[in-house]
């Protein structure tokens, strides 16, 4: 499937989309919607238009209605729609968060001597994330890797919180005997 050219507003849009279905199950309404991403209904629903002739979204009819994602919505922001990812916590100023799940985490920055950041690309919704808000992620299935650092900034249209990282633990594999 060649991939979809979208707006920022269209992937943001989809983005919320995909995080309120995710944590519902359900179908959402374009006013949940609208409350998530500061846009008004109406935008919503002409956006909403736009993405179902792109088969990205398809509309539910009747009281219980509104729009869920397609296969392909998840395609073209590429999220793997994993029925059971592998569980990464997240923890926000401590706390952990019950329905994020963390998708992918990209080191940039790393050569610089001082600083590394960490782009956390998260499968939830990113708006209760501040600059300056402390974050840990980890530990990864596979790595066992530990990020702990400070938000320092998000992409909402991509889902991406940007972590100065103030530490990074990556466990030293035991030696096969």
């Amino acid at each position: 499937m060649s991939s979809i050219e979208l707006t920022s507003s269209q992937k943001k849009i989809l983005q919320e989309l995909i995080n309120l279905y995710g944590s519902s199950e359900r179908a959402v309404k374009g006013e949940d919607i609208a409350d998530r991403t500061d846009r008004n209904p109406g935008t919503i629903r002409n956006q909403m238009q736009s993405l179902k002739a792109l088969q990205l979204v398809e509309g539910v009819p009747g009281p219980k209605g509104g729009y869920k994602p397609t296969a392909n919505a998840y395609e073209a922001l590429e999220i793997q729609d994993l029925d059971e990812p592998a569980e990464v916590p997240l923890f926000h100023n401590g706390e952990r968060v019950p329905d994020a799940n963390v998708q992918e985490i990209d080191l940039t920055s790393v050569h610089h001597p001082e600083l590394c950041r960490a782009e956390i690309r998260l499968h939830g919704s990113i708006t209760d994330f501040h600059d300056g808000d402390t974050v840990r992620v980890g530990p990864t299935p596979r790595s066992k890797l530990l990020i702990e650092g400070v938000v320092d900034g998000k992409d909402e249209s991509k889902n991406v919180l940007v972590v100065s990282t103030t530490e990074m633990i990556a466990p030293a594999e035991e030696p096969d005997h």
